[in-house]
């Protein structure tokens, strides 16, 4: 595979449609005639800055079509409230799909917009009754929002953690029931999902999600592929990126082509075992 460091051009990702769905992926589209996987989930899956992102690489080693389904910051909100995007996984020959963090969603302290799930809405009058001090009206981003809330409050901030917590192992738990029976669920990450302190902290991804929330619903899935960067593979990965000048911030937070190389490898050998 080859990749590209550009300072003054991106990569086209040829955004499309399927269905009825009002969010865009990346393409091109794809036929869903044939036989094909399904990848759900969020910046990773979409493979930002990436020239092939792995579940091209996945379709390839299977040689079966690969459909990426992938949405910049995505929740859960954004693809279960998606019939089209729940109809193609339900016609999945398998499905894989990226464990996303807890804090894109909706929940009892707050609302998220449907399909930017990052963007936050409105604070709940629970939320507003427990944080009185703080005008709500200057969040646009939920990572603002709990930075925010963790600053003024660690003990209060205790408590809105723990709700996303649970409300993430119940949203999940409402989506695998609607995703076929050869479901693959992928963690990729910096960190260690057994890593209890990382997975409390207010940075990187998935956010708050750790080993015993993902314990809760592995009765649920096929298996469990766990992919760990190491900041090797997000260094030398970086250097190997497609983006803009104006990009290159958020390409710095991105895992990059290695680790999607090994996202791949991983994948495909769990799927091999179900199709």
């Amino acid at each position: 595979m080859a990749y590209q460091n550009s300072s003054d051009s991106a990569l086209n990702y040829f955004p499309c449609r399927y269905g009825k769905s009002k969010l865009l992926f990346r393409g091109p589209k794809k036929n869903l005639q044939d036989d094909y996987i399904a990848c759900v989930g969020g910046t990773e899956t979409y493979g930002k800055f990436v020239e092939i992102p792995f579940s091209e690489l996945v379709g390839e080693g299977l040689n079966m079509t690969s459909i990426n389904l992938g949405c910049v910051n995505a929740g859960t909100d954004v693809f279960l409230t998606d019939e089209t995007v729940m109809n193609i996984c339900k016609h999945a020959k398998a499905t894989v799909l990226q464990i996303s963090g807890a804090q894109n969603m909706s929940n009892r302290f707050y609302a998220v917009h449907p399909r930017r799930n990052d963007r936050f809405l409105r604070a709940s009058t629970l939320l507003k009754t427990i944080y009185r001090e703080i005008d709500f009206t200057d969040f646009n981003f939920t990572r603002h929002l709990l930075t925010t809330l963790e600053a003024e409050s660690k003990e209060k901030f205790a408590m809105v953690r723990q709700e996303l917590k649970d409300a993430w192992v119940a949203r999940m738990r409402t989506m695998i029931q609607k995703m076929p029976q050869n479901l693959v669920l992928l963690w990729v990450s910096d960190r260690s999902p057994d890593d209890a302190e990382a997975c409390n902290a207010l940075h990187g991804d998935p956010l708050f999600v750790d080993r015993d929330m993902i314990e809760e619903i592995r009765p649920l899935v096929k298996c469990i592929v766990e992919v760990v960067a190491s900041p090797q593979d997000i260094t030398q990965g970086f250097e190997l990126m497609t983006y803009s000048d104006l990009d290159a911030l958020s390409a710095r937070e991105m895992l990059g082509p290695i680790v999607q190389s090994k996202v791949a490898d991983a994948v495909t050998q769990a799927l091999a075992r179900l199709i």
